[in-house]
């Protein structure tokens, strides 16, 4: 009679088919009536029995009865629920709405992945390698569909010295891929070429698949072996996708490209690929080798962590809160002040590349990290110079590359050296306080550090270690009468000294950049300062109908005005010290705009209202007012 119950169940379950494990996965069962539900029931309490007389694969039906397919958007995954749990009272508090918490759960993914879906952190890494010259710069900007790696034809010179990373878009398919510097592998010992292929071979251990770039107009060059060799030497196992890159001009039908590629067979990794980074031959190509070898990857990893990211999900509110929104921070100085090694003291690893060397970076490279639960995003950019004539090739490219990245910041740390300013005895140079007031007039926050502290330290150079931690932030704001407040830290990034404090002063500078004050407040402030400044004329006195903030980032406001007269330059710069000292907002530009209401009069409607902008000394952007 069991035995005959049983089957029953197992046919109305699966269709009259046999073989419940594997035949529930291929098929879903979204309700089950209430003689099922008793079945099952009775069958889980009888499960050690029903093993012993059952055959087959029906004795395993105790475990079996916890797997069932969930169809989720495009997706297809298997949820399997560990033994133990009562499938009756699963069913009844799934529909009664109740909490799943303290049920194990597994996902289990299956082809096809969408990648646009998968979180950033859980993308697998791609690392373009190969000798200098190759290509490996424009293919990188190809793969995520911007110019951010500087390109620039040197044969003898190297343009890309540090690791830059960005998201690959090709096709449907997202990874992160990583640009590395040109590979000499017989550069001398300590040598820039040297500290830059163990760079590349650092990173190259952390990452799951790797292209390697040779160049198809030149065939197989003797160095290709040699980068081969190399990388046989630190990745054992481990077989890069070979790609012929520049072969936009040899693709013609006379066999150039299948030559080449025979050649490239010598590496032994496998068939080569021919593709043009610079105008997008091959990407198809390129993509069919790349999809299954990542799909696999990210099954693997998207099974692996499931049940971490549906904890996590479960944790998540779904509010944005705009305090944790990420941060663009960018790092300006002139060249040998210490900003690459402030970035690896942030990121507490060697990420770019450091040296004694002035003007080492070239390429502004942009990391991600986090930073008490927020994303920042931080800039290592070349070293501030003015472009001369004399500045050709990749110096001229990374000025330009610098001050681009400074007006997509949210706030700027500019770097002094302080060894610099106890020789100079004084505190910013004229090219830093360009940097500093291009920074204000793009309407950034600006935090000043002062590196190379340790200089300073021991009893000889005590006393000097006093004077410049106090005449330094005092001329700063002599030399930068716009902004008041500006916060200044003294760091040595070369011992790791001062970066919480550095953290600490953007975090605060980036709030308050993004402050946004209530109207009823401000007005309240607003009656409170005008009754307490003296006016020269009481009868000339502007009549100010009531003061808003119009948008944040920076904070901007409006004063709007009933009558003729206006704010003087004197007034808006009483409004502003009167708001900074107020509000603390030390550290940001403030803009106060003003709006003349005319009077409405019987006979014709009011027109619309006028803007009348006010500043205090003229701006360089002509998009941007900045008052002080």
């Amino acid at each position: 009679m069991l035995q005959t119950w049983v089957r029953a169940v197992l046919a109305r379950r699966n269709g009259g088919r046999v073989g419940f494990l594997h035949r529930s996965i291929t098929s879903l069962t979204n309700q089950v009536d209430q003689h099922t539900q008793k079945a099952l029931k009775f069958a889980l309490a009888h499960r050690s029995h029903l093993r012993s007389q059952l055959p087959g694969s029906l004795s395993e039906l105790g475990s079996s009865l916890h797997c069932n397919l969930v169809v989720g958007g495009a997706r297809r995954f298997c949820v399997v629920v560990e033994n133990g749990e009562d499938l009756e009272d699963s069913h009844v508090e799934s529909e009664s709405g109740g909490s799943d918490k303290d049920k194990k759960v597994k996902v289990l993914y299956e082809k096809p992945v969408d990648f646009t879906r998968v979180d950033v952190n859980l993308l697998p890494t791609v690392l373009i390698i190969g000798r200098p010259n190759v290509g490996k710069s424009a293919l990188y900007n190809r793969l995520i569909r911007r110019r951010e790696a500087l390109v620039y034809n040197t044969p003898d010179d190297h343009v890309t010295r540090d690791i830059r990373e960005g998201i690959a878009k090709l096709g449907d398919l997202r990874f992160r891929v990583f640009d590395s510097a040109g590979l000499e592998t017989e550069a001398t010992s300590g040598s820039i070429l040297d500290r830059t292929a163990g760079m590349t071979a650092n990173v190259l251990a952390k990452t799951q698949f790797a292209i390697f770039l040779i160049d198809g107009r030149f065939g197989l060059h003797p160095l290709d072996l040699e980068v081969g060799k190399w990388f046989r030497r630190n990745a054992p196992g481990f077989n890069p996708i070979v790609v012929l890159n520049k072969c936009e001009s040899i693709h013609d039908g006379t066999g150039s490209v299948a030559g080449a590629a025979a050649e490239a067979l010598m590496l032994g990794f496998g068939d080569p690929i021919a593709i043009s980074a610079e105008t997008g031959l091959g990407m198809t190509e390129l993509y069919e080798a790349l999809r299954p070898s990542l799909e696999d990857y990210m099954i693997r990893v998207l099974n692996d962590d499931s049940q971490d990211n549906s904890s996590s999900q479960d944790g998540n509110s779904g509010e944005d809160d705009e305090s944790k929104l990420p941060l663009q921070l960018a790092i300006v100085g002139k060249p040998n002040v210490g900003k690459s090694t402030l970035l690896n003291a942030l990121l507490q690893e060697d990420r770019v590349l450091v040296g004694p060397e002035a003007g080492l970076t070239r390429d502004s490279v942009r990391v991600h990290f986090q930073y008490q639960g927020r994303t920042v995003y931080l800039v290592d950019t070349a070293g501030w110079l003015q472009r001369t004539e004399r500045d050709k090739g990749p110096s001229s490219l990374s000025i330009m590359q610098s001050r681009k990245n400074l007006m997509r910041a949210h706030v700027v740390a500019l770097v002094l050296d302080a060894e610099e300013i106890t020789k100079a005895r004084r505190s910013m140079t004229h090219a830093e306080v360009v940097i500093a007031r291009r920074a204000v007039e793009e309407g950034r926050g600006l935090v000043v550090v002062v590196n190379k502290m340790d200089l300073l330290s021991g009893r000889k150079n005590s006393e000097l270690y006093k004077k410049v931690k106090e005449a330094v932030p005092q001329e700063i704001q002599t030399v930068i009468p716009q902004v008041t407040g500006i916060p200044v830290v003294f760091v040595s990034a070369l011992e790791g000294r001062g970066c919480i404090a550095v953290m600490r002063q953007v975090i605060d500078t980036y709030k308050k950049w993004c402050l946004r004050l209530p109207t009823a407040r401000l007005n309240r402030w607003l009656r409170k300062v005008m009754s307490r400044h003296s006016w020269k004329d009481l009868s000339a006195q502007p009549k100010v109908k009531y003061f808003t903030q119009v948008k944040a980032r920076p904070p901007t406001f409006v004063a709007f005005l009933s009558g003729k007269t206006e704010l003087s330059d004197t007034d808006i710069r009483f409004l502003t010290k009167s708001l900074k000292e107020d509000f603390d907002l030390g550290g940001i530009p403030i803009r106060i705009m003003q709006r003349t209401v005319p009077r409405k009069s019987g006979n014709s409607n009011s027109t619309s209202s006028q803007f009348t902008h006010k500043m205090v000394e003229r701006t360089l952007s002509d998009k941007r007012t900045t008052v002080s």
